[in-house]
Protein backbone atom coordinates (compact mmCIF):
# COMPACT_ATOMS: atom_id res chain seq x y z
CA UNK A 1 0.00 0.00 0.00
CA UNK A 2 0.78 3.37 -0.71
CA UNK A 3 -0.19 6.66 0.97
CA UNK A 4 -1.57 9.29 -1.77
CA UNK A 5 -3.39 12.79 -1.66
CA UNK A 6 -6.68 13.10 -3.07
CA UNK A 7 -7.59 16.42 -4.87
CA UNK A 8 -9.81 17.38 -1.61
CA UNK A 9 -6.57 17.00 0.21
CA UNK A 10 -7.71 13.51 1.94
CA UNK A 11 -5.12 10.71 2.59
CA UNK A 12 -5.70 7.07 1.62
CA UNK A 13 -4.12 3.90 1.04
CA UNK A 14 -3.86 2.40 -2.69
CA UNK A 15 -3.08 -1.39 -3.44
CA UNK A 16 0.12 -1.17 -5.67
CA UNK A 17 -0.80 -4.53 -7.27
CA UNK A 18 -4.39 -2.82 -8.79
CA UNK A 19 -2.68 -0.38 -10.88
CA UNK A 20 -3.47 -0.75 -13.85
CA UNK A 21 -1.72 2.81 -15.15
CA UNK A 22 -0.94 6.15 -14.54
CA UNK A 23 -1.40 9.29 -16.18
CA UNK A 24 -1.04 13.23 -16.19
CA UNK A 25 -3.99 15.10 -18.00
CA UNK A 26 -2.60 17.53 -16.03
CA UNK A 27 -3.62 16.15 -12.71
CA UNK A 28 -2.55 12.17 -11.75
CA UNK A 29 -4.52 9.71 -12.70
CA UNK A 30 -4.71 6.28 -11.38
CA UNK A 31 -6.05 3.56 -13.61
CA UNK A 32 -6.91 0.59 -11.65
CA UNK A 33 -7.43 -3.23 -12.57
CA UNK A 34 -11.37 -2.82 -11.82
CA UNK A 35 -11.54 0.24 -14.35
CA UNK A 36 -11.79 2.87 -11.74
CA UNK A 37 -10.06 6.07 -11.73
CA UNK A 38 -8.63 7.93 -8.80
CA UNK A 39 -7.57 11.50 -9.74
CA UNK A 40 -4.77 12.43 -6.98
CA UNK A 41 -2.71 15.71 -6.21
CA UNK A 42 0.96 13.79 -6.20
CA UNK A 43 2.40 14.33 -9.46
CA UNK A 44 3.35 11.74 -11.62
CA UNK A 45 7.00 10.87 -10.38
CA UNK A 46 6.26 10.62 -6.78
CA UNK A 47 3.23 8.31 -7.65
CA UNK A 48 6.17 6.53 -9.32
CA UNK A 49 9.05 6.41 -6.78
CA UNK A 50 6.12 5.25 -4.49
CA UNK A 51 5.18 2.20 -6.28
CA UNK A 52 9.15 1.49 -7.12
CA UNK A 53 10.05 1.43 -3.34
CA UNK A 54 6.85 -0.60 -2.49
CA UNK A 55 8.04 -3.09 -4.81
CA UNK A 56 11.44 -3.08 -3.16
CA UNK A 57 9.82 -3.46 -0.02
CA UNK A 58 7.97 -6.59 -0.85
CA UNK A 59 10.43 -8.04 -3.87
CA UNK A 60 9.04 -7.35 -6.72
CA UNK A 61 11.32 -4.84 -7.89
CA UNK A 62 13.07 -6.91 -10.29
CA UNK A 63 9.79 -8.39 -11.93
CA UNK A 64 8.59 -4.73 -12.09
CA UNK A 65 11.77 -3.72 -13.72
CA UNK A 66 11.20 -6.63 -16.37
CA UNK A 67 8.41 -5.52 -17.21
CA UNK A 68 9.24 -1.95 -17.51
CA UNK A 69 11.51 -3.00 -20.39
CA UNK A 70 9.24 -5.16 -22.53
Amino acid sequence: MIELIRLNGQLFMLNVLLIEQIEAFPDTTITLVSGKKIVVKNDLKEVYSLINQRYKEIGLISIYKGLEGS
